[in-house]
């Protein structure tokens, strides 16, 4: 099995676990005299299997981020650690732009030649471009791990 095959299933029982929390929650108490929807004690038991093949996959999942090299990034869990980082900084500098032309701030400047006007403490073109460069290192990054995704064989 691929590594791409295996996040999917983790996806799936992600997914699976969910559904059957809330079938849980719907079942776990009914009213006197009438039925509960679904036998809430089957569907814990059911919740139980699907979490250990949860777990299993994630540990395969971790084994094999660490283990498996993709080029010059080191290996895939080197670069997932990258691009959360490169995530993070292209959010900063999004953000320290935008608050710099006050697009956080609702007005776009002064109504009357009595108000105070507000200025630019940060190079905003600069920063724009620096967001510009870390979202196409992002996307780049992004794409060697996908390949990388269906590359590798998941560990055991």
């Amino acid at each position: 099995m691929k590594l791409a095959e295996g996040l999917a299933l983790r996806a799936d029982a992600a997914r699976r676990v969910e559904q059957l929390r809330a079938r849980i929650v719907g079942s776990a108490r009914y009213q006197e005299g009438e039925e509960p929807a679904e036998n809430a004690a089957a569907l814990l038991a059911e919740v139980g299997m699907v979490l250990d093949e949860f777990e299993e996959l994630i540990r395969r999942i971790n084994r094999t981020n660490a283990a498996a090299q993709i080029g010059s990034d080191g290996t895939i869990t080197d670069a997932l650690a990258r691009r959360d980082v490169l995530r993070l900084r292209h959010a900063v500098a999004t953000s320290a732009a935008d608050a710099a032309t006050g697009r956080n701030h609702g007005g776009s400047g002064r109504q009357l030649r009595s108000e105070l006007k507000m200025l630019a403490a940060l190079p905003v073109a600069e920063l724009r471009a620096q967001a510009d460069g870390l979202a196409r290192e992002i996307r780049e990054l992004d794409v060697r791990i996908q390949r990388s995704n269906w590359e590798v064989d998941l560990l055991d």
